[in-house]
């Protein structure tokens, strides 16, 4: 078995998911690059300032740090390289998101302000969960890679 075999095979590189995925990938991978970017613009709201309103530990490591897991991860599915290997690290952050913000809100402000507030992120969630099902589809690095091996 030649090494890009090796590497198709391990991270499921061939998709049967249809063209329409790449709408899944633009929409999901765009937000997490765009917010993993604001989280070094407006670091008081969204980065460091929040992590430590939220009770994070090590908000001036774990910012920074899930910021650039956001851009880097968001970026791959964007491209849809190495997407189903992407979508886990995105799955553990939306889902640290969800238990640290919305079950609070939860406990405080009852079930129809956090169903509002948590649409974007179970959105978000199932987009991720729908990715590391399917691959990234046809229009995507993953397939061009898993073509070469064939």
């Amino acid at each position: 078995m030649d090494k890009m075999t090796k590497i198709s095979e391990f991270f499921k590189l061939k998709s049967s998911a249809p063209e329409a995925t790449i709408l899944i990938r633009l929409i999901v991978g765009l937000v997490f690059f765009t917010e993993g970017i604001q989280k070094f613009l407006y670091p008081d709201t969204l980065g460091v300032g929040r992590f430590i309103r939220i009770g994070i530990p090590a908000p001036e490591v774990m910012a920074p740090f899930v910021g650039v897991v956001e851009i880097v991860f968001g970026l791959l599915i964007v491209v849809g390289l190495l997407t189903r290997l992407a979508t886990v690290p995105l799955i553990i952050n939306i889902t640290v998101a969800i238990i640290t913000t919305k079950i609070p809100m939860f406990a405080s402000k009852g079930f129809w302000s956090t169903i509002h507030e948590s649409r974007v992120d179970f959105c978000m969630l199932l987009g991720l969960i729908f990715l590391l099902i399917t691959g990234a589809g046809c229009c995507s690095f993953d397939s061009k890679l898993a073509e070469e091996k064939s």
